[in-house]
């Protein structure tokens, strides 16, 4: 999907019509490799190993929990205002495979 870089919509905070610039909300960070409950830590600690049913750290080929099923994740949008610089959420999100702003 193809979205401009600006456009002019009503800015809840100065009350009136304004140029806002859009962009996507970032999906945030990716936790740590020493993050608590992490895999690599409970392997570093020894749970992964040993003889017997491995239970959540054996190599089965697809497990339950890591089967993908929609091919498409929910983008949201987010407009920031020129004149006061406060930013909005759209109301709504977007279940779309890939936005690109600034194409249209």
């Amino acid at each position: 999907m193809k979205v401009p870089k600006k456009t002019n919509r009503y800015c809840p905070f100065c009350k009136k019509k304004t140029e806002q610039k859009i962009d996507l909300v970032s999906t945030g960070f990716k936790r740590g490799t020493l993050s608590y409950g992490s895999l690599t830590r409970a392997r570093a600690r020894g749970k992964a190993r040993g003889i017997g049913n491995w239970g959540r750290y054996s190599k089965k080929a697809i497990k339950a929990w890591k089967r993908k099923t929609k091919t498409s994740t929910r983008k949201v949008l987010i407009y920031l205002c020129q004149e006061c610089k406060k930013s909005k959420l759209a109301n709504h999100s977007r279940r779309v495979s890939k936005i690109i702003v600034g194409e249209k």
